[in-house]
C-alpha cells in the first residue's frame, strides 16, 4: 500500500508539466466515447419519450386493431364496456381535382367525435370536429397534410374528389397526436369523418382497411390492468385475429428500428474507439520513450519494474478519465442536437436529460479500449534495463512484454468484444462485425509486413531520395505498421459504406425502375376486374397487365404453437409482424422457382396447401410438411407447407411470402391486385393511365412505382447520411492516430535527419525522401482499403441484400486521393519541424 501511495504521488508530480504529448490520446478516447455515448443517449431519449408519452402516441391506453374487417357486434360491445372508445379507420386511396386533371395517393383516416382520446389534433385554422368534418350542403369537410396542398396545387377552401364523393378542404393538419403509432406512410394524410368515409364508398369487398379501436380506461388503470384486459379479450374472442398494443408499447416497430439502428451506429462508434486505441498505444509508447531518463533514474534508485509500471499506469488512467469525461459531456449533449434535427418526426425531448446507463456503457468501452492498447507499451517499460534507457535504444527493440501483460490485454479485448456482441439487437451481425475488425487488424499487419518485404527486396534505384524512402519503409522501427494500421481500417470502413450506399442508389435510381412495373393497382373489385383490365389495355396497348386475387392474413401458429412463443431471429421477425398479403393460384407464379417440394395439380381439392418463400421459411425454421395457421377475415385457416419458392423481391413485381392452393379460400370475399408494366411509357402516358383509372374507378388505389422509389431513395439517403457521419468519426480517429503515429516517430526522424545532414544531405533531398515514403505508404494503404472495402461491400450487397454489386471508380479515386493527402500532408507537417533540429545535441548521445 505504501508503494502504491508513493506511485500515486510521483505520478501526480510528473503530470504537473501538463498533457503535452497526450492530446491525440485524449482526442481518440473522447471521440470514440462521445460517439457511443451520443448514439445510445439519443436512442434512450427517443425510446423513453415513446414510453412516457405512450398514451398520446398510441392515442389510447390500449388499442385493438383489425385488418380488412370491422369488429362484430359482440366484440364491439365488449370493447365499449371497458372504457371510453374511439374508432379510426385507415386506408389508402386516390384524391383528385374535380376536373380530373390531377390526382395523388393519400393516407385516408376516418375519425369519430371522440377522437383523439389523448393529445390534441392541431390544425390551421383551429376548428372543432363539426366545423372540420360535418356535411354542409351535402359536402363533407377534410383536414389534410401540407404536402397534399403542394401536390395538387390547392388551398384551404378548395374542393377535391375522393371515391364517389366531393369534399371541401377546411384545414391543414399541423400535428396529429397518434401519427407515430399508425406507422410509416407513403402518402400525405387526409382526415375526415366516418360519415364522409361512407359517402365516399371507399370500403368495398376485399378492401385493404385498418380498423383501430382505441380505449381510454378509468383513471389510475395500471399496466397490470391493461395486461389483464388484453388477456381477457384474447380468451373471450380467440378467433378475432386482432393485434393489440398498449401505451407501454405504443410504437413497437419504431422502437425496434431505433434500437437496431442505434446499435449499428454503436458498432461503428466502437470501430472509431478501437482505431483510436492504436493512437493510444502510439501515444503511450512515445510518452514512455520520452521518459527513458526518468525511468532510468527510478531504476538506479532501486525502484522495481512493478513500481515503474504502477507510476505510468496511474498517469494513463488519469488521462483516460479526462478523455472519457470530455466524450461523455459531448455524448450527453447529443440528444439536444438530435431534438433540433428530429423534432418534426420523432419524440425527442429538447430538455437536457442524462441517461446514466448509456454514459456508463460508453465509459466502460473507453476504459477497456485504453487499457487494452496501453498495456503492451506499459509492460515493456517494466523490463527495460537502465543501461538500455541511457542509450538510444527505445522500447521497440525490447520485444514483447511479459506474458502476464499479453494475457491481460487479450482478456480486455475479449471483454470488449463480448460487451459489443451481447448488448446488440442482432448478436450474429455484431459478432461478424467484431470478427471483421479483428480480422482487419491481422490483415493490416500482414499488409504492412508485405510492404516492408517488397521494399526490402526492391532493386536499387539511382535516385537518392527514392532510395532513402524505400530504406525507411523496411528499416527496424519504421512507420509502415503504424501508418497502414491507423489509416487502413478507417478508410476501409468508409469505402465499404460508400460502395454499399452507391450500389443501393444505383439500384434504386437506375436498374430497379427499369425492371419494376409502372403501376400497382390495389382494391380492384371482382365485379370491376374485367372492365378495369379492358381500360388498361385501351390506354396502354403495349403494356403487360398482371392481376392476382389478394387477401390479408396474419400468421398465428406454426405446427399448433403460438408464434409469440417462438424464438425467431431478427431477420425473420418481419414476416410475423402484422398482416401479410396472401393469394391463391392454380399455377406456379412466373417470377418464382421451386427450391424444394412440388406444386399442386390445377384441379387439386385436398387439404389446404401453401407454398412458402424459401429464405423466410429457413429463417423461421420451417420444413416441408409443417402446418401454418393464418387468420384471414377473423377465421383461422391451417395449411400444410407443400413447397418452398425462391422469390425475387428486388423485382418489385407481385410477390407473396405465402401462396395457397385455390381450395383454401373457396368462396372468401377478396379484391384483386394488379400491375402494369410498360417500359416504353413516358410520364405523359403514365399520367393518362393514372387519370383514366382514377376517374373510372375512384375506389381503386393507384401507386406509381417511380414515386415510391423516389421516396425510398430519399429515406436511404437520410440513413446513409447518418451512417457516413458515423463512419466519418472513424476516419477522423484514423487521421488522429496517423498524426500520432507520425509524431511518435519524430524522434527517430530527427536522428536520421541529423545524421544525413552531417553526411551532406540537403533539406530538399530529405523532404523529397520523406514525401516519397509517405506517397508509397499512402498509396499502398489506399489499395488495401479499396480491396478490403470492395470485398466487404460486395458481400453485403450481393449476398445479404441479393442485389447486383458494382465497383464504383469515383469511390476508388476519392479514396486514393484522400489517403495520399492525409499521409503526405500530415507527414510533411510533422517532419518540417524535425528538419530544423540542431545536430550537436543529437550527436552527443550517439
Amino acid at each position: 500500500m505504501a508503494e502504491l501511495k508513493l506511485a500515486w504521488r510521483l505520478a501526480r508530480r510528473e503530470m504537473r508539466g501538463g498533457l503535452s504529448g497526450f492530446y491525440i490520446f485524449l482526442a481518440c478516447i473522447a471521440l470514440g466515447t462521445a460517439a457511443i455515448a451520443g448514439v445510445n443517449s439519443v436512442s434512450r431519449s427517443i425510446t423513453t419519450a415513446i414510453t412516457e408519452e405512450g398514451q398520446v402516441i398510441l392515442g389510447a391506453d390500449i388499442r385493438f386493431e383489425l385488418q380488412n374487417r370491422a369488429a362484430e357486434p359482440d366484440e364491439l360491445s365488449f370493447l365499449d364496456s371497458q372504457g371510453t372508445m374511439t374508432q379510426t379507420i385507415g386506408l389508402r386511396s386516390m384524391t383528385r381535382l374535380p376536373d380530373g386533371s390531377d390526382q395523388t395517393l393519400v393516407e385516408a383516416k376516418a375519425v369519430d367525435p371522440r377522437y383523439p382520446l389523448y393529445g390534441s389534433l392541431e390544425t390551421t385554422p383551429s376548428l372543432g370536429f363539426d366545423a372540420l368534418f360535418s356535411a354542409e350542403d351535402g359536402v363533407y369537410g377534410v383536414a389534410v397534410a401540407p404536402l397534399l396542398l403542394d401536390r395538387l396545387g390547392v388551398e384551404v377552401g378548395d374542393h377535391v374528389l375522393l371515391g364517389n364523393a366531393e369534399f371541401e378542404i377546411r384545414a391543414v393538419i399541423d400535428s396529429e397526436p397518434d401519427a407515430l403509432s399508425d406507422g410509416f406512410g407513403f402518402a400525405p394524410r387526409l382526415m375526415f369523418s366516418r360519415g364522409g368515409l361512407a359517402a365516399a364508398g371507399l370500403i368495398q369487398v376485399g378492401s385493404l382497411v385498418e380498423y383501430a379501436y382505441k380505449l381510454k380506461l378509468s383513471p389510475g388503470a395500471s399496466d397490470a390492468n391493461i395486461r389483464q384486459l388484453r388477456a381477457t379479450a384474447e380468451s373471450e374472442f380467440p378467433a378475432a385475429g386482432w393485434s393489440v398494443r398498449s401505451r407501454s408499447n405504443a410504437a413497437p416497430a419504431l422502437s425496434a428500428n431505433i434500437v437496431r439502428f442505434s446499435q449499428f451506429l454503436t458498432l461503428v462508434g466502437l470501430t472509431a474507439l478501437i482505431v483510436g486505441g492504436v493512437g493510444v498505444a502510439n501515444a503511450v509508447r512515445a510518452y514512455l520513450d520520452s521518459k527513458r531518463s526518468v525511468i532510468a533514474t527510478f531504476k538506479c534508485l532501486g525502484a522495481s519494474g512493478g513500481f515503474v509500471f504502477s507510476v505510468y499506469l496511474i498517469q494513463i488512467m488519469i488521462i483516460t478519465t479526462i478523455g472519457i469525461a470530455c466524450g461523455l459531456v459531448l455524448g450527453a449533449l447529443m440528444p439536444i442536437l438530435a431534438s433540433i434535427a428530429l423534432a418534426e418526426v420523432l419524440p425527442v425531448s429538447s430538455e437536457l436529460a442524462l441517461y446514466p446507463g448509456a454514459l456508463a456503457f460508453a465509459a466502460v468501452f473507453g476504459y477497456l479500449t485504453a487499457l487494452a492498447f496501453a498495456m503492451l507499451p506499459l509492460g515493456r517499460s517494466r523490463n527495460v534495463p537502465a543501461t538500455a534507457l541511457f542509450r538510444e535504444q527505445g522500447f521497440d527493440a525490447m520485444g514483447l512484454p511479459q506474458a502476464r501483460y499479453l494475457i491481460i490485454a487479450a482478456l480486455m479485448v475479449m471483454v470488449l468484444a463480448a460487451m459489443a456482441i451481447f448488448t446488440s439487437y442482432d448478436r450474429l451481425i455484431a459478432a461478424i462485425f467484431i470478427g471483421s475488425i479483428a480480422f482487419a487488424f491481422v490483415v493490416l499487419r500482414v499488409v504492412s509486413y508485405l510492404i516492408e518485404y517488397l521494399a526490402k527486396r526492391a532493386p536499387t534505384v539511382n535516385s537518392t531520395p527514392l532510395r532513402l524512402a524505400i530504406g525507411n519503409i523496411h528499416r527496424p522501427g519504421s512507420l509502415t505498421p503504424s501508418v497502414v494500421l491507423s489509416l487502413g481500417l478507417g478508410l476501409a470502413l468508409l469505402v465499404t459504406l460508400a460502395l454499399i450506399d452507391g450500389n443501393l442508389r444505383r439500384e434504386i435510381s437506375g436498374s430497379l425502375p427499369d425492371r419494376a412495373p409502372n403501376f400497382f393497382f390495389v382494391d380492384v373489385q371482382s365485379s370491376e376486374i374485367d372492365a378495369f383490365t379492358d381500360l388498361i389495355r385501351e390506354k396502354s396497348p403495349d403494356g403487360k397487365i398482371v392481376s392476382v386475387p389478394m387477401l390479408r392474413g396474419r400468421i398465428t401458429e406454426f405446427n399448433g404453437v403460438d408464434v409469440r412463443e417462438i424464438e425467431v431471429p431478427p431477420s425473420g421477425r418481419w414476416v410475423l409482424r402484422g398482416d401479410r398479403g396472401v393469394t391463391y393460384t392454380k399455377n406456379q407464379p412466373e417470377n418464382s422457382n421451386l427450391t424444394e417440394g412440388e406444386w399442386w395439380p390445377a384441379d387439386y381439392s385436398g387439404e389446404p396447401l401453401v407454398s412458402f418463400s424459401d429464405e423466410e421459411a429457413r429463417e423461421l425454421g420451417l420444413e416441408l410438411g409443417d402446418l401454418v395457421t393464418v387468420n384471414v377475415l377473423g377465421r383461422d385457416v391451417t395449411a400444410r407447407i407443400a413447397s418452398f419458392r425462391e422469390v425475387e423481391w428486388e423485382s418489385l413485381s407481385i410477390n407473396f411470402v405465402m401462396v395457397f392452393s385455390p381450395n383454401t379460400f373457396a368462396g372468401a370475399p377478396h379484391a384483386w391486385l394488379s400491375t402494369l408494366s410498360d417500359p416504353e411509357a413516358d410520364p405523359a402516358a403514365e399520367g393518362e393511365v393514372l387519370r383514366a383509372v382514377t376517374n373510372a374507378f375512384p375506389t381503386v388505389t393507384s401507386v406509381r412505382v417511380k414515386d415510391a422509389i423516389e421516396l425510398v431513395n430519399r429515406i436511404v439517403g437520410q440513413l446513409a447520411t447518418a451512417i457516413r457521419a458515423a463512419a466519418a468519426v472513424a476516419l477522423v480517429a484514423s487521421v488522429l492516430v496517423l498524426a500520432g503515429a507520425l509524431a511518435a516517430g519524430n524522434r527517430a526522424r530527427a536522428h536520421d535527419a541529423v545524421v544525413l545532414k552531417t553526411l551532406g544531405a540537403t533539406r530538399r533531398t530529405l523532404i523529397r525522401a520523406f514525401s516519397y515514403e509517405y506517397l508509397i505508404l499512402g498509396f499502398a494503404t489506399a489499395v488495401f482499403a479499396l480491396f478490403a472495402g470492395g470485398v466487404a461491400a460486395w458481400f453485403v450487397v450481393s449476398r445479404i441484400m441479393t442485389l447486383p454489386s458494382h465497383f464504383l471508380p469515383d469511390i476508388a479515386v476519392i479514396t486514393v486521393i484522400a489517403a495520399l493527402v492525409f499521409t503526405v500532408g500530415i507527414g510533411l507537417a510533422g517532419t518540417w519541424r524535425v528538419l530544423g533540429q540542431k545536430a550537436a545535441p543529437m550527436l552527443r548521445n550517439l
